[in-house]
Order: C-alpha cells, then sequence, then structure tokens
C-alpha cells in the first residue's frame, strides 16, 4: 500500500475547523472546493501548520491515527479534529503557509513576512474579520492598531484573530454617493446606506474609530483581487503574523494560472 505524508491543516474560511489530510495542499485544496460534493463548494482560505503542533484541547494523536488509507489504497482526504474554537488554541508559531483557494480549486501558497507599511495616520480602511468572527468593519484604526484592538477588547474581538482588509477608494464613493437617491455599493452583499452611513460617520467625528458595516463575511463574494496588503493575524499577548499577498506583476508573471482564476 503507498505511503502518504500526513499534514494538519487549519481551515480559516468558510469555517475554522482543525482537519488531518493524507493530501498535499493544492490536492487538499482542489478535494475541498470542487473535488467532494459533502464539502464547501466556494473559496477555501486554510493554513498548514506544523506537524508537531499538539494542544489538549485537541485529540491529535487519535485522529492522525485515524488518518490512513483507504482499503483500494487511495489517501484518506479529510479527518476534522475539531469545528470549534479552533484558531483560539494554535499559537502563531505553528501556522507555516498560508493558501488561498479560488472557486475552481487553484491554490495561491503565501509565506509569512514583515509588514513594514508606514500608514497614514487616521486615514478610513474596511477590514474583513475573517475568524473568529466575520464582521465587516470601518475604521480610522490602521492595520496594527487594529489587530491591537480586536484582541484586547474581547467585548468585540476574540484573543485571537485573522483579518484582511479591502482595497476601496473611499473618497471616490462618498463623493459619488452624498447627493443620489439609489446608490450602489462597491462591496458586495452590503447594504449600500449602511456602508454610507459608516463611511460618513468616521468622516464627521474624529473622535470616533471604528463602525460595524456588517455582521457577516463577504469574502465569499467578493475577489480576491480586492484584497490589501494580505492576512494578519493577532492575539492578546501581542504577537502578530502577517501573511503579504504578492503584486500585481507577480501575480500576472509567476501566479498567472492562479490570478486569472482570481474572482
Amino acid at each position: 500500500m503507498a505511503e502518504y505524508q500526513k499534514h494538519l491543516y487549519m481551515i480559516i474560511f468558510p469555517i475554522n475547523a482543525l482537519v488531518a489530510s493524507q493530501l498535499d495542499p493544492k490536492a487538499f485544496a482542489q478535494h475541498y472546493t470542487i473535488g467532494s460534493a459533502r464539502h464547501f463548494q466556494g473559496k477555501v482560505i486554510f493554513a498548514e501548520l506544523d506537524l508537531s503542533f499538539r494542544d489538549p484541547y485537541f485529540r491529535i494523536d487519535e485522529y492522525l491515527e485515524k488518518t490512513v488509507p483507504h482499503e483500494d489504497g487511495s489517501p484518506k482526504r479529510t479527518k476534522f479534529i475539531a469545528s470549534y474554537r479552533v484558531l483560539e488554541h494554535v499559537p502563531f508559531e505553528f501556522i507555516q503557509k498560508l493558501y488561498l483557494v479560488t472557486v475552481s480549486g487553484k491554490a495561491l501558497e503565501l509565506t509569512p513576512g514583515p509588514y513594514e507599511a508606514k500608514n497614514v495616520p487616521g486615514l478610513i480602511r474596511i477590514f474583513q474579520e475573517i475568524a473568529p468572527v466575520r464582521n465587516l468593519i470601518a475604521s480610522r484604526l490602521d492595520q496594527r492598531s487594529f489587530g491591537k484592538y480586536i484582541t484586547e477588547d474581547v467585548a468585540k474581538g476574540a484573543e485571537r484573530f485573522c483579518f484582511t482588509q479591502i482595497d476601496l477608494n473611499i473618497e471616490e464613493f462618498l463623493a459619488e454617493s452624498r447627493h443620489r437617491e439609489i446608490i450602489v455599493s462597491p462591496i458586495p452583499e452590503s447594504n449600500p446606506y449602511r456602508l454610507l452611513d459608516c463611511l460618513t460617520e468616521l468622516e464627521q467625528y474624529p473622535e470616533k474609530f471604528v463602525k460595524t458595516i456588517s455582521l457577516s463575511s463577504v469574502l465569499h463574494s467578493i475577489s480576491y483581487r480586492v484584497l490589501r496588503h494580505g492576512f494578519w493575524f493577532y492575539d492578546s499577548e501581542g504577537n502578530s503574523l502577517f501573511f503579504p499577498i504578492p503584486g500585481r506583476h507577480e501575480m500576472e508573471t509567476t501566479h498567472y494560472e492562479w490570478w486569472k482564476n482570481a474572482r
């Protein structure tokens, strides 16, 4: 019988789960999106964890023992270990790589890197929280301050968090929308009038720094192409992990097959 390497994957979106598998990351991406009717059909974001990762919250060894080939010799594709409070129990040092999977099963591998941008103070940004909650947020906080805010104020966040930023020309949207009776949101499946109200309030009242646009995620309906910078992980102890998204030139040359499917 064939020998397959075992992997630990933490799904970030559309759910937060810990999964054992004998599939490599690209095969896992295809199986989870287009390879099984029992699984999710749409975008998937997941991380590969160091196989040595253990935490008393998870019965990892027990499920890894059950992650064995089928009788016909084919690899065990997914063995769910947990589907609740997963990110909360995964220290960042065990997160090795992040994969962005298109609806057609193409996976882009991201590796950790420094976030070195010099942020403009007070600039309004749109953040999409990914795990463990999925609010769409407008904020005057920069990425570092926002990560600190949502992990220190557990009434509005959690002790460990993952989020990204949506690229939106806010000045243009405000200028085009203020004097129209009917407006259209540039962010799919978000209420345009709620978006306008939140951005207007942040613009007019500098002492306000966070407004919730929506309590649900728009990641399933927006393109990966409108995400800005990358993905941030923060915890309440001040630890952080950043996965930068390559620039457009690199996408069109090195990752063209993924880029043309990145809808």
